[in-house]
């Protein structure tokens, strides 16, 4: 009886320690949870970081070292000219183009109208460069060096420069003309690029500082009806003209 007693005795104490020794089998789930939260807030943090330094991340990603380094630093010219194209985006313009009788120099159309090739007169302007008298005394000195498409007799400073072929001409008399490739990142921000659109039309838009990481080019900031947007048309018809004009 003693023996049976003292063995009772035994089972229990060992019980009990056992019991004491064991970890509640909830602490394992209490350090996934807490996992999960730190991972979230984590993710929320990088969210975070990406829409605040987001322009820079993106245009990190695609480019080169040496290419990404020359444009982070927003201060070159054609960063600058890409960044007036940029800014036109936030006004509101309908495609219209009728002829405008319009000031010299200084000139332009309703600010709520415009083509194509006012987006890049415009950005210019921005950065006190006026295309509208550039191009037209340009003209006025070389006549027979420019296109004759639309009858013109004489230089008109209410048109001449809202003309693509025109810009096409200037530029490239004044040395800006590039290679025409079909390497994306030969197109750089500030850069003028001219398409060939359909019945011998020509279109014109400036290369922006937003990249398409995905196709890893360049956005353009253009009007082609819509107003003046971003959109990744690069290499949506044959170039026919590529010029980066005081870079």
């Amino acid at each position: 009886m003693y023996e049976e007693h003292n063995f009772v005795t035994y089972v229990k104490q060992q019980t009990t320690r056992k019991r004491k020794s064991e970890k509640p089998r909830f602490i394992p789930f209490i350090g996934l949870g807490v996992c999960c939260v730190l991972g979230i807030i984590l993710s929320l943090a990088i969210i975070r970081l990406f829409l605040k330094y987001g322009p820079d991340m993106r245009l990190q990603f695609p480019l080169r070292a040496a290419d990404y380094a020359y444009y982070k630093t927003h201060k070159t010219f054609g960063d600058k000219l890409a960044k007036a194209a940029e800014s036109l985006t936030k006004t509101k313009v309908r495609y219209d183009s009728s002829y405008f009788a319009i000031d010299y120099p200084g000139g332009d159309v309703p600010p709520n109208k415009g083509v194509c090739s006012d987006v890049v007169v415009r950005a210019y302007r921005k950065l006190g460069i006026d295309l509208q008298v550039e191009v037209h005394e340009d003209i006025k000195k070389a006549w027979s060096s420019y296109p004759h498409k639309w009858g013109m007799t004489k230089p008109d400073p209410n048109i001449d420069h809202r003309r693509v072929f025109n810009l096409m001409t200037f530029f490239k008399r004044k040395g800006g003309e590039l290679p025409v490739t079909r390497n994306a990142l030969d197109y750089k921000p500030g850069d003028i690029v001219v398409w060939g659109i359909s019945r011998g039309r020509a279109h014109i838009g400036v290369v922006s500082t937003r990249v398409n990481i995905n196709r890893n080019r360049y956005l353009i900031v253009h009007n082609m009806g819509s107003g003046q947007i971003f959109e990744d048309i690069l290499f949506d018809w044959p170039i026919i003209g590529h010029y980066r004009y005081l870079q």
